[in-house]
C-alpha cells in the first residue's frame, strides 16, 4: 500500500514519505539485508510553456557500482498523479490535473552513480507539468505532484548480487534555475525572487533587471495562496535574464521577480510604491547599480513595466513592455493609462507584441502606446513560434526570453545593456 506524499509537504518538510513496491515474484531483498530504500527526485526544467518533470534521479549510488548494460526503458515504470493544492469549487475548473504513466525513453548512470530515468516530454505535451490553472482564479498553482516508482527487473551491480529496491522515497523537486533564484520578503509584505551574478570578476555595481509577471502568477489571497515560485515556473521571462548568455551581455546583472498579492492591474498605483521599495533595497543592500536598473514586464506585468514608468519616470533606464495591457480588456471603464500618461514617458521603450494576440489586442494596447511613447520601439510579430512550435498568440514574452527581437542588427538585451539612466 502506498503511502501519498504531496509535493508541497515535500518542499516544506523535506524528508517525503516511503512509497514501498516490491518486486513481484522476487524477494525485495538480497544476501539477508533488510530491504533497500532509495530516496528520488524529480528533475524538472522550465520550458518556454512552462516548467515541467523531465526525468527522476534514483539515489543509488550507495549500492556500489551498478553496471549501466543492465538498465533500460523497462527497468522501472513511473507513474504520476498531479491534483490542485488548494480545493476546487463545484463547478470551477482546474487545467492540468493529472493521473498517468510517464513514459520512460532511457535509463542511464549520472557521474555520481546514481540511475536517472529520462521522461518524455515536450511543448504542449500533457501529463508532466508542475502547474494547474484555476480558471475562476485565473492563477497557476504548483500542483501536489505525487510519483510511483516501480521496478521490474533487478539492477545489475558491477560487484554483488542484482539488487531490488524494496521502497522509493519522494524527496523534493529539483530545477537548477529556479534554485538560482533566492526567497525573499520586503518589508511591506511583497514576496520576490533573487537571481545574484557571481561576484568573483572584478566588476563593479551590477545592473538590475526588474521582472514583473503575468496575471496567472500573482497570489490567490481568498485561497490563502502566495506561493512565490509560479513566477519561475510559468515561464522563462526572468530565467532568462539569469543564463550564461544574458549575464555575459548584461557583464553579470540581478534579476529580481516581485510577486504580486492580486493582479498587477487590479490595483498598479497601490503596488507601485511596493516595487519601487524592493527596488530601493536591494540598490542599499546589494552591488546594484542605480543607473542601470531596467524594468520588463508581460501582459498584466506589461501593464506594470507602463505604470512603473509613467509614475517614476526617473528610476529606469529601460522598459521593456511585452502584450502590455492599456485599456480595460473589457472594453468599458477608463483607460489603465492615459494618453497623456503615456505621452510624458521618456524612459527608453522597447514594446514587443504579436498580431494574433487574441488575450490583450495590439492594435488598442501595445500599438497604441508606441504611438504616444515618444522615441519607443516596437516588435510586432505575427505569430509566436519558437523551435518549431506555436504558442497562443498571447505568448510573445516567449521572444524576449530568448533575446529574439532585433532591430536594426540589435538584440533587444544588448540595447537593455547599452541604456543608463
Amino acid at each position: 500500500m502506498s503511502t501519498s506524499v504531496t509535493r508541497r509537504t515535500v518542499l516544506t518538510g523535506g524528508a517525503g514519505a516511503a512509497i514501498g513496491l516490491a518486486l513481484p515474484g522476487v524477494a525485495a531483498h538480497a544476501g539477508g539485508h533488510h530491504p533497500t530504500s532509495v530516496s528520488f527526485t524529480l528533475d524538472a526544467r522550465t520550458l518556454d510553456g512552462g516548467e515541467q518533470v523531465t526525468s527522476v534521479t534514483l539515489d543509488t549510488s550507495r549500492l556500489g557500482p551498478i553496471d549501466p548494460a543492465g538498465l533500460t526503458p523497462g527497468t522501472f515504470t513511473v507513474h504520476a498523479t498531479a491534483t490542485s493544492p488548494i480545493p476546487i469549487a463545484p463547478g470551477d475548473q482546474i487545467f492540468s490535473e493529472y493521473d498517468l504513466d510517464r513514459t520512460v525513453t532511457a535509463a542511464r548512470l549520472d557521474r555520481r552513480g546514481n540511475i536517472v530515468l529520462e521522461l518524455s516530454h515536450a511543448e504542449g505535451q500533457p501529463g508532466g507539468g508542475t502547474l494547474g490553472y484555476i480558471l475562476s482564479r485565473g492563477r497557476n498553482v504548483q500542483l501536489d505532484l505525487v510519483y510511483t516508482i516501480t521496478q521490474n527487473t533487478p539492477i545489475v551491480r558491477r560487484h554483488g548480487s542484482p539488487v531490488t529496491i524494496g521502497r522509493f522515497v519522494q524527496a523534493g523537486l529539483s530545477n537548477p534555475e529556479v534554485d538560482a533564484f533566492s526567497h525573499h520578503v520586503s518589508g511591506s509584505g511583497m514576496k520576490y525572487r533573487l537571481y545574484s551574478p557571481d561576484h568573483s570578476s572584478r566588476h563593479g555595481r551590477r545592473p538590475l533587471i526588474v521582472w514583473l509577471h503575468g496575471g496567472g502568477e500573482g497570489a490567490s489571497l481568498p485561497d490563502d495562496y502566495y506561493d512565490n515560485e509560479t513566477t519561475l515556473r510559468a515561464n522563462r521571462g526572468a530565467l532568462g535574464f539569469a543564463t550564461p548568455q544574458a549575464q555575459r551581455i548584461f557583464s553579470g546583472a540581478y534579476v529580481v521577480a516581485p510577486q504580486s498579492t492580486s493582479y498587477w492591474m487590479e490595483d498598479g498605483p497601490r503596488f507601485a510604491p511596493l516595487i519601487r521599495e524592493i527596488v530601493r533595497d536591494l540598490v542599499r543592500r546589494e552591488r546594484v547599480d542605480p543607473d542601470r536598473i531596467y524594468v520588463v514586464g508581460c501582459s498584466n506585468g506589461g501593464y506594470m513595466s507602463l505604470e512603473m514608468t509613467s509614475t517614476y519616470p526617473d528610476l529606469f533606464a529601460a522598459s521593456v513592455p511585452i502584450c502590455g495591457v492599456v485599456e480595460p480588456l473589457s472594453g468599458e471603464g477608463p483607460p489603465l493609462i492615459t494618453d497623456a500618461e503615456l505621452a510624458k514617458i521618456r524612459t527608453p521603450t522597447w514594446l514587443v507584441t504579436s498580431r494574433d494576440d487574441d488575450t490583450v489586442p495590439p492594435e488598442t494596447n501595445t500599438i497604441h502606446a508606441h504611438e504616444l511613447i515618444r522615441g519607443s520601439l516596437l516588435s510586432l510579430y505575427d505569430h509566436v513560434v519558437w523551435n518549431g512550435y506555436q504558442f497562443p498568440g498571447h505568448w510573445s514574452w516567449i521572444y524576449v526570453a530568448r533575446n529574439d527581437p532585433s532591430l536594426d542588427g540589435t538584440h533587444i538585451w544588448q540595447w537593455m545593456a547599452r541604456r543608463s539612466r
